[in-house]
C-alpha cells in the first residue's frame, strides 16, 4: 500500500502544568552578528534573518557591532519611558478588574520594543501601530491622561466614544489610528511611506503588527508593494511567541524565522533580541537610514514574550504554563537596561525605587485628573451632536437636517421642568 501524506499541525512546546520550553529558541551570543552598510544587498545579509541581533551580554555589558553606544542621559530617559509605560498599564488593568474601564491590552515584557524604536525614529516620521505599543506615546510625550481618557469614552476622548478602548491615535505626534482589524495597519504604512517619497520628503513610515498577523493577507501585500517601489518604511514583526492563545507556530514560526520572510521579498530581515534595549535601538536606527539613504525596506523580527494576558477577556493559564514568562531565557527588558545602567555606574536601586514612585504618583495624579472629564457611570458626558463630526467632509443635506432636530429636542428638554420624586404616605 502506498504510504499516505499526513497533515502536521504545530505543537506548542509546553501546554498548563506543564515546565516551561524554549529550546526550539536560536539565540545568538551577544556581538557575535555582523552589522553591514546600509547599502548592502539584501542577497549579501541574509544571515541577519536567521542570527539574532544582541548587544547586551550575560554580565549587562554592551558589546559588539551594533552597540550604538547612546549616553547615559539617553539611556536613562529609556528606562524612565519602559517603566512609566509599565506602571501605566498596570493601573490601567487594575481599573478594568475594578469595572471602571471595560477593556485593556497590557505590553508587559515588550517595552523596549515600542520605546526604543520610538527613540530611535525622528518626530516627524509616522508611525502605524498596533495596541501594545503604548510606549510610542510615551516616547513623544503624550499626556497620560488623553489615553486614560479614550478609555474612559468620556469628554475628552479623542475617538468621541466611537473606538473600544486602547484604539488611540494622535494627528499632531504623527501616530496613526489603531485598528482592531489586524494587519491592515501594514499596507497603510506603505502606501503613507510611498506617497512621502514621491513628494520628497526626509520622512519614513514605521509599522508594528504580531506574528500571528503576519499569516493575514495584508501583510503580504504590504512587503511586495514595499519591496517593488522600495518605499522608505520599518515594518517591525513583534514575534511574542502568541497569538491571542494560539502559539507562533500556527502562524509559520516553526519551520523559519519570520524575518526570513524578508529576504524572499527582495527585502532585509532582521532578527533582533526585543528585550534588548540596546539592539532594538541599534537596528532600527540601521534600517531608518537604509530607508532615508532610498535603499528601501526593512523588516525587523523582534523576538519577545508577552508577559501578561492577550488582553483582559483573555486567561493565558488555560493554555501556557503559569510560569512561562520567568522563564523567558532574553529576560526582562527594564531589568537588562537597569542592571546594564548600574554596570556603567549610573545608576542604582535606590534610585530606581524613587524613580518607580515618581512615575506611580504621576500615574495616580493622572487618573484623578481623566475621572474629572467623565467616567462611565457619571460626570460630564459627551455631546450626542459629535456623532455628526468627522464623518464626511462636506455634510449632506440630510444629516444636517438629522442634526438639527437633534439639538431642538436637547433644547426642548433642558427646558422641561424636572419632576420631584414621588413620597408615599404613610399610613
Amino acid at each position: 500500500m502506498a504510504p499516505r501524506s499526513r497533515l502536521h499541525v504545530p505543537h506548542p512546546p509546553a501546554r498548563p502544568g506543564q515546565e516551561p520550553d524554549f529550546s526550539y529558541l536560536e539565540i545568538s551570543p551577544a556581538g557575535a552578528v555582523n552589522r553591514p552598510d546600509i547599502t548592502a544587498a539584501v542577497r549579501d545579509i541574509e544571515n541577519l534573518s536567521l542570527e539574532m541581533v544582541r548587544v547586551l551580554d550575560d554580565e549587562h555589558r554592551s558589546v559588539g557591532p551594533w552597540n550604538p553606544h547612546l549616553e547615559a542621559e539617553e539611556l536613562q530617559v529609556g528606562l524612565r519611558h519602559m517603566l512609566l509605560t509599565r506602571l501605566f498599564d498596570d493601573r490601567m488593568q487594575k481599573i478594568q478588574r475594578q469595572g471602571r474601564i471595560s477593556f485593556y491590552i497590557k505590553s508587559t515584557g515588550e517595552e523596549a520594543v515600542a520605546v526604543a524604536q520610538g527613540m530611535a525614529l525622528q518626530p516627524t516620521d509616522m508611525l502605524f501601530p498596533s495596541y501594545r505599543q503604548q510606549g510610542l506615546h510615551v516616547v513623544r510625550g503624550r499626556n497620560l491622561v488623553d489615553l486614560m481618557c479614550q478609555c474612559l469614552s468620556n469628554t475628552r476622548d479623542m475617538c468621541k466614544g466611537r473606538q473600544m478602548p486602547i484604539m488611540y491615535h494622535w494627528g499632531s505626534g504623527n501616530i496613526f489610528t489603531i485598528s482592531g482589524n489586524l494587519a491592515t495597519q501594514f499596507p497603510q504604512a506603505v502606501g503613507w511611506a510611498m506617497a512621502a517619497a514621491i513628494k520628497g520628503e526626509d520622512r519614513l513610515a514605521a509599522s508594528w503588527i504580531g506574528e500571528g498577523a503576519s499569516a493575514e493577507a495584508d501583510f503580504h501585500h504590504a512587503m511586495t508593494f514595499a519591496a517593488v517601489y522600495q518605499a522608505p518604511v520599518i515594518l517591525n514583526l513583534v514575534n511574542n511567541q502568541y497569538a491571542i492563545s494560539t502559539f507562533q507556530g500556527f502562524a509559520g514560526g516553526e519551520h523559519r524565522t519570520f524575518a526570513q520572510r524578508g529576504p524572499g521579498y527582495g527585502i532585509p530581515g532582521i532578527r533582533v533580541d526585543g528585550n534588548d534595549f540596546l539592539a532594538v535601538y541599534a537596528v532600527t536606527q540601521w534600517a531608518a537610514q537604509r530607508a532615508r539613504a532610498s535603499a528601501g525596506p526593512t523588516l525587523i523580527e523582534h523576538v519577545t514574550y508577552r508577559a501578561g494576558a492577550h488582553s483582559t477577556s483573555d486567561d493565558p493559564s488555560r493554555y501556557r504554563p503559569k510560569e512561562e514568562w520567568q522563564a523567558w531565557p532574553l529576560g526582562d527588558p527594564i531589568t537588562r537596561l537597569k542592571q546594564h545602567l548600574i554596570v556603567l555606574g549610573e545608576w542604582s536601586e535606590e534610585r530606581h525605587a524613587r524613580l518607580e514612585k515618581e512615575l506611580e504618583a504621576y500615574v495616580t495624579a493622572c487618573w484623578k485628573e481623566a475621572e474629572s472629564y467623565g467616567t462611565l457611570t457619571g460626570g460630564p458626558a459627551l455631546d450626542p451632536l459629535t456623532m455628526f463630526e468627522d464623518v464626511l467632509k462636506q455634510m449632506p443635506p440630510s444629516l444636517v437636517h438629522q442634526r438639527e432636530e437633534l439639538r431642538a429636542l436637547q433644547a426642548s428638554a433642558a427646558k422641561q421642568p424636572h419632576s420631584a420624586p414621588s413620597v408615599a404616605k404613610k399610613g
